[in-house]
């Protein structure tokens, strides 16, 4: 009989492709995966899993350059973000075609919030597309969604690594991944390169970035209102994930440094694949 697995998938934009390295190891040494929770970029690929495309989902991500992830970061000027959101998503439909949360053979659940309440949302129905277009809505970036009287967006706000919506099963195994973790790559990148971009730089216009700069005495330690805004949401994450991990502790904990690629760099995929390699045999290993 197959050791059943319970997964559940934390936030980290493109750093979650090592997801889906973790997510093929598993499956690779016989477990069979019975659930699985994500939490933004987490639930993209969770719930693509749950639905049984992860295969060309992986295909397509590898075949990304800078060049065509930029062509589908579909920009805006409206209130609320600077990223519609729509053209990824809309990219997704066209691989997959429609899909339905309840119609997977995996139960799967995605974590989005509610900013008017205050409160999570938990998609286990319903169009999966729209689940993760609100799953991943990172405040100030995505603009949110407006779906029934609520204003949704990344789950992250609240619950970056989702383990206390997991009702254990007995015999089945609790697996976290963690995108965030402290700690230098896992992988030695094969080039040199310079600090990684942030989520706005390319986005934000260069006048109002430096406009914006809160200058301190040393001028290394400056920094914009678009800094602080990145900062304080990675603290906080941080945060409740250290809380999340103590009160509800996994089996095995598997962890990508935050450090292995920022948040938009999906180009990236191969060298974030790698990264979820190592991790996965260095969490197991802890077992």
């Amino acid at each position: 009989m197959k050791q059943k697995v319970q997964l559940v998938l934390g936030s980290g934009g493109a750093r979650g492709i090592a997801h889906i390295a973790v997510i093929e190891e598993l499956e690779k040494e016989g477990f069979e995966i019975i659930e699985v929770i994500g939490c933004s970029m987490g639930a993209v690929i969770g719930g693509i899993y749950a639905a049984g495309h992860l295969s060309e989902y992986k295909d397509w991500l590898f075949s990304l350059d800078r060049n065509e992830v930029f062509d589908l970061t579909d920009f805006t000027l409206k209130k609320g973000g600077f990223v519609k959101g729509e053209k990824i998503f809309d990219r997704h439909r066209e691989m997959t075609g429609h899909l339905n949360i309840e119609d997977f053979s995996i139960p799967f659940t995605a974590v989005s919030v509610d900013i008017k309440s205050g409160k999570e949302v938990h998609f286990n129905s319903g169009d999966l597309y729209k689940a993760l277009r609100s799953s991943v809505s990172i405040p100030g970036v995505f603009v949110p969604v407006d779906e029934s009287n609520k204003l949704l967006v990344d789950g992250g706000v609240l619950n970056p690594l989702p383990l206390n919506l997991v009702k254990k099963n007995e015999g089945a195994s609790l697996i976290a991944v963690d995108l965030n973790a402290a700690g230098k790559p896992l992988v030695r990148k094969k080039e040199k390169e310079k600090q990684p971009p942030k989520w706005y730089e390319g986005v934000v216009p260069k006048n109002i970035l430096e406009s914006s700069r809160f200058e301190t005495k040393k001028e290394e330690d400056s920094l914009s209102v678009f800094d602080l805004m990145e900062k304080t949401f990675v603290l906080t994450q941080d945060r409740l994930k250290e809380l999340m991990i103590k009160a509800y502790t996994p089996d095995v904990l598997i962890s990508i440094p935050r450090k292995t690629c920022s948040t938009f760099e999906f180009w990236k995929a191969q060298y974030v694949y790698e990264t979820g390699l190592k991790a996965y045999k260095k969490g197991m290993k802890r077992k």
